[in-house]
């Protein structure tokens, strides 16, 4: 059993940055972030496996958001710039052994460990 701890969420302004991090119990292949808001069914944000191979599901965030892993820290970290209010939303950190991706790697795959996850709130 994997547990995932994150943190790094909170409120920002518009245009500013927010680094979320998410550390794992062991060593685990597939590490991602996804984000729900209230009513709205869950979206995978970004994903990366082992070898540092990353994915960006949502087009939303091509361009504002990195995912990184420092794996000797069991540790994946999602940087978020440019924030916009529509990025509002619980974070939750996920992970899982491979497949990372379905779709032909155009979607994360539901991963089954999960974090509690972290409250992100942008203000226009």
């Amino acid at each position: 059993q994997v547990q995932l701890v994150e943190s790094g969420g909170g409120s920002v302004q518009a245009g500013g940055s927010l680094r979320l991090s998410c550390s794992a119990s062991g060593y685990i292949h597939c590490m991602g972030w996804f984000r729900q808001v209230p009513g709205k069914e869950r979206e995978g944000v970004a994903g990366i496996n082992a070898g540092g191979g990353t994915l960006y599901p949502a087009d939303s965030v091509k361009g504002r958001f990195t995912i990184s892993r420092d794996s000797a820290k069991n540790t994946v970290y999602l940087q978020m710039n440019s924030l916009k209010p529509e990025d509002t939303a619980m974070y939750y950190c996920a992970a899982d052994y491979p497949p990372c991706t379905v779709a032909g790697g155009t979607k994360l795959r539901t991963y089954n460990y999960w974090g509690q996850g972290t409250q992100v709130t942008v203000s226009s």
